[in-house]
């Protein structure tokens, strides 16, 4: 009996019983589509994490004060003489651009519209370009506008739509805490931080801000751009010299600061939603292995149902390598049939957003998994096949 006449009798094997066969492809199916899915989901989800973070700039730094620094008896809160300070070439050569931040929430209003604004911040023009904060409409607001104190603010995308759904806000003016501002300019979108939407901002001049929301004071943080990435850890060690200096600092215990190095951020989450892609592939894995046991269970009910089937056949000169290949290749079609099954599944579902995230196929997952729902066939099929191919005629003849 040659290959094909094999695969020709393992066919029939698997069209005799329609939903068993199609029940036993189920559980492939499920298996395979689990394991590109999730682990799609874990790349997504780390696309996500790296497109934030790049979006801010990968050679980047924000100082900000320590946790329970900012007013604290005997702590030096940051300023804008900081700032000033960060800013001078002579101290820190490998800083590129500085600009300080005050932050602030308020409702803003426009046009019988109404909106919380959690995060509204006065900075200056240099923010724009440290940040990677491309403006899509409009322009960011001068180096005069600032120095004026003018009342013009470039908004969020979420604000936007929010404030002037379906309409152009260039040009309208929206009142924030019953302060009025110009709409000059819109943000390009950034998508979402974690919890927090990065679209749902607004942007003023720092003397604005400080004039009418936030008061002249501390700032909030100050980001300090790098000359190039390659640069962000000396300038980091430039930035807290001048910090340690001015804040009469001695000890790195003792800092009343603290300074987020983006690069470290981003390879630090990088890391672990790589490790939750591998926790998500491994628990996903676990159905394709009960996959396979549901394989072996069924086709040892086959081998028990056609007993008689393979006593005549052998009795009749099959080898035992014929009733062997036949039986594995029966289990092997069927976890074949499965794995192309799950493989449309997952592609088809891949296309729809999943807890949020917007799964990332790429061909390595898709090539593992259908690749292990073949060797799982021919492994959990090994055993029923092997008991079909070991029975001996006469008893098989018997068997009622």
């Amino acid at each position: 009996m040659n290959a094909w006449e094999i695969v020709r009798y393992a066919a029939g094997g698997i069209a005799v019983n329609k939903l068993r066969s199609a029940l036993t492809m189920l559980g492939i199916l499920i298996g395979v589509a689990s394991v590109i899915l999730l682990v799609g989901v874990g790349h997504g989800a780390s696309k996500q994490v790296q497109d934030s973070l790049q979006a801010l700039g990968t050679n980047t730094l924000t100082v900000s004060p320590a946790r329970g620094g900012q007013g604290t008896a005997g702590v030096r809160p940051l300023t804008l003489q900081d700032a000033e300070a960060l800013a001078d070439r002579a101290a820190v050569p490998d800083v590129a651009a500085v600009a300080p931040v005050v932050q602030a929430a308020g409702t803003a209003t426009a046009d019988g519209a109404s909106h919380a604004i959690p995060q509204i911040v006065g900075t200056r023009p240099q923010w724009f370009s440290i940040t990677n904060s491309a403006v899509a409409q409009g322009r960011a607001f001068t180096e005069d506008e600032l120095a004026q104190g003018r009342k013009v603010v470039v908004l969020g995308r979420s604000a936007v739509s929010e404030l002037f759904p379906g309409a152009d806000p260039v040009g309208r003016r929206i009142v924030v805490q019953g302060v009025p501002f110009e709409v000059i300019g819109v943000l390009k979108p950034k998508g979402t931080a974690g919890a927090q939407d990065a679209d749902d901002t607004a942007i003023a001049p720092l003397t604005t801000v400080q004039a009418t929301l936030t008061g002249y004071g501390a700032v909030s943080q100050i980001v300090v751009q790098a000359r190039s990435a390659d640069l962000l850890g000396p300038a980091q060690a430039q930035v807290s010299a001048v910090l340690d200096a001015r804040h009469h600092i001695t000890e790195p215990a003792q800092a009343d600061y603290r300074i987020l190095n983006q690069a470290q951020l981003l390879e630090t989450r990088t890391e672990a939603t790589r490790t939750f892609t591998v926790l998500l592939g491994a628990v996903a894995a676990i159905s394709l292995l009960v996959g396979g046991i549901g394989i072996t269970n069924i086709m040892l009910v086959t081998v028990t149902e056609r007993i008689r089937e393979i006593g005549i056949r052998k009795a009749i000169g099959a080898p035992r390598s014929v009733i062997l290949s036949q039986f594995l290749v029966e289990a092997t079609l069927l976890s074949v049939g499965g794995g192309l099954l799950g493989v449309t599944a997952a592609l088809v579902a891949s296309r729809f957003t999943l807890a949020g995230v917007e799964p990332v196929l790429t061909s390595g997952p898709i090539a593992l998994a259908f690749g292990v729902s073949v060797l799982i066939g021919l492994v959990f099929g090994s055993l029923p096949a092997g008991r079909a191919a070991g029975l001996r005629p006469i008893e098989a003849l018997r068997h009622e």
